[in-house]
């Protein structure tokens, strides 16, 4: 009963494999950081926000 406050829409072109099992598992394991989750709340720029995610990915990958 909690209302939703962020979307994540994944686009993946139809022969791309499991990658897209990637790219959700990506997003997951970013929104389990609690501090990302609050920047990515208080951001309204769509171009801060991909740069945040960009970013953040690239943290968790290494």
């Amino acid at each position: 009963d909690q209302p939703v406050d962020l979307v994540f829409l994944l686009l993946a072109p139809e022969g791309a494999g499991a990658d897209h099992l990637k790219a959700l598992s990506r997003i997951a394991r970013m929104l389990r950081d609690g501090d990302t989750v609050a920047k990515i709340r208080g951001t309204r720029d769509a171009v801060a926000i991909h740069a945040l995610l960009s970013d953040t990915q690239a943290s968790h990958a290494a």
